[in-house]
């Protein structure tokens, strides 16, 4: 039970102005759910409970928690403000599938509503920030124990990410999380297609070419209304009680991530993200090359600098080389996080020698395609170390507006080690200097490969891979930015058969 408060209840009552305690539970109990239920790794009630509670000290430093003989208790200043008891202990077993998390979440949001609001009556400085600032100070603290990635977004950061990643396919309307975890139409150009069509604000949105979308795969929705240009897409609504059938069209004009062009015969193909349309660019410029009378002798893959983005398009990309078998795969606790993706296509640069261009900013989906590339053993990897981000986040709406994206899985290469942390570590590096290169280069042609030793050992890394690992492996081949000399070794290697092949083993 809480501790009796330091001031009277009427002082209480007239403080909690401006604070809900019932939607502040109902977010906390929906954000830990999520946590308990799907993060990547297991964190104990007990244990978020405090975090959260310590997080009130990032807006007022005289508040501080701790935990005594089983209480959760808040201070303010040298003071004891409230106590309660800890979340059972009970419900922290290693997998919390279902109603286990739902319990643990339950506990988590009383507890944590009621020394919230005390909180808040007792101090000015979260009063002045306000219940949001208040939240997600509290987020931002359990977030900090749990991964880099994990975040608690604002509900006004919220609206402008959902206006970034939702509705970019040039249809005239953008969409958002909606009531009980619908999507609706929250935004209409004025002179838009889905207007002309005659979409409403308020609309919900059942469905995208037949595929149910919802508030909680709010990205699918996303992917779902970008596609290729001059294309129709099929929207299922409901308007009160009225189901309605609209077709739309895409712009036949869309903006190309990909830059391809044949030099000295090579397919030189640089994509700067992976939008909607990428690998559909991607394999038209492939089919092009080729069907030329004189096809290319070699690609290039650039993707330095590349951050990531859709992740179904990345895996597209790396299909576009191979034949058959695993692109990559992904593991975490929730059984929906473990999956498998594989190339169900055809070799559209037929056999020829590819080449992978990394940097220190490759990131994320990039590196997917990098590593599914080079661990197949269909292209050779040239640069720095990438970034290591390999963490799929999912997005989880509440009811106050805000998300919270949570960690839930890493993305394995095909031989079985973590992009995260790792990051691709390429077959010839170039930022360690000219000279360097030239040295593995002139090895590679002789039958030796100077990074087959680091490489193998990166190979074997399982996660969680120690840290000290990780530092040593990476330094093989530091993170640099992008230089001509990547562009002049790939050249090189692509001209240099025997050297190609022996990069080239995986």
């Amino acid at each position: 039970m809480l501790a009796a408060p330091l001031a009277p209840l009427a002082a209480l009552a007239q403080a909690e102005t401006g604070f809900s305690r019932s939607l502040t539970r109902v977010v906390l109990r929906e954000a830990f759910e999520a946590i308990i239920d799907r993060h990547l790794e297991v964190a104990a009630p007990e244990e978020l409970a405090l975090w959260s509670l310590r997080g009130l000290g990032a807006v007022d430093t005289s508040l501080s928690a701790d935990v005594q003989g089983g209480l959760l208790r808040l201070h303010l200043g040298a003071g004891l403000l409230a106590e309660a008891p800890l979340p059972s202990s009970a419900l922290s077993a290693q997998t919390r599938p279902g109603a286990a998390a739902h319990g643990a979440a339950e506990q988590l949001a009383d507890t944590l509503a009621q020394l919230y609001a005390q909180a808040w009556a007792s101090s000015p400085p979260l009063r002045r920030a306000g219940m949001e600032r208040v939240i997600q100070a509290g987020f931002d603290e359990v977030f900090n124990h749990l991964d880099p990635y994990s975040r608690y977004i604002t509900a006004e950061e919220a609206w402008n990410a959902r206006q970034r990643r939702v509705g970019q396919s040039g249809l005239g309307l953008r969409v958002a999380s909606g009531p009980r975890g619908s999507v609706v139409v929250a935004a209409l150009e004025a002179e838009g297609e889905a207007r002309r069509a005659g979409l409403r604000e308020g609309d919900t949105l059942l469905a995208i070419d037949g595929i149910p979308v919802s508030a909680r795969r709010i990205t699918q929705a996303a992917e779902l209304l970008e596609g290729p240009p001059d294309t129709p897409v099929r929207l299922s609504l409901r308007r009160g009680g009225q189901r309605l059938n609209v077709v739309l069209r895409r712009p036949s004009e869309v903006l190309r991530s990909l830059r391809a062009e044949v030099l000295d015969g090579i397919l030189w193909a640089r994509i700067s993200v992976f939008s909607a349309v990428t690998t559909e660019q991607l394999s038209e410029a492939l089919n092009n090359a080729f069907a030329a009378p004189v096809p290319p002798r070699g690609v290039v893959l650039d993707l330095r600098g590349n951050r990531g983005g859709i992740l179904a398009q990345a895996m597209g990309v790396a299909d576009a080389f191979l034949g058959g078998g695993m692109v990559a795969q992904s593991a975490g606790r929730h059984p929906e996080a473990q999956r498998i993706w594989e190339a169900g296509g055809t070799d559209l640069a037929r056999g020829r020698p590819v080449v992978v261009l990394v940097d220190g900013r490759t990131a994320s989906a990039a590196e997917i395609v990098a590593a599914a590339l080079g661990d197949r053993g269909r292209a050779v990897v040239v640069g720095s170390a990438t970034l290591g981000k390999g963490l799929i986040q999912i997005v989880v709406p509440l009811p106050n507006g805000a998300e919270v994206l949570i960690s839930w899985s890493r993305v394995l290469a095909p031989l079985g080690w973590p992009v995260q942390g790792l990051g691709v570590i390429p077959a010839l590096c170039t930022s360690l200097g000219l000279e360097a290169a030239q040295q593995a280069l002139q090895q590679l042609g002789q039958g030796v490969s100077p990074m087959q030793p680091v490489l193998s050992r990166a190979r074997r890394a399982r996660a969680p891979v120690p840290a000290s690992e990780v530092v040593a492996l990476r330094a093989a081949c530091p993170p640099a930015e992008e230089r001509d000399l990547d562009q002049q070794a790939a050249r090189a290697l692509i001209d240099s058969p025997a050297a190609y092949r022996t990069a080239l083993s995986p």
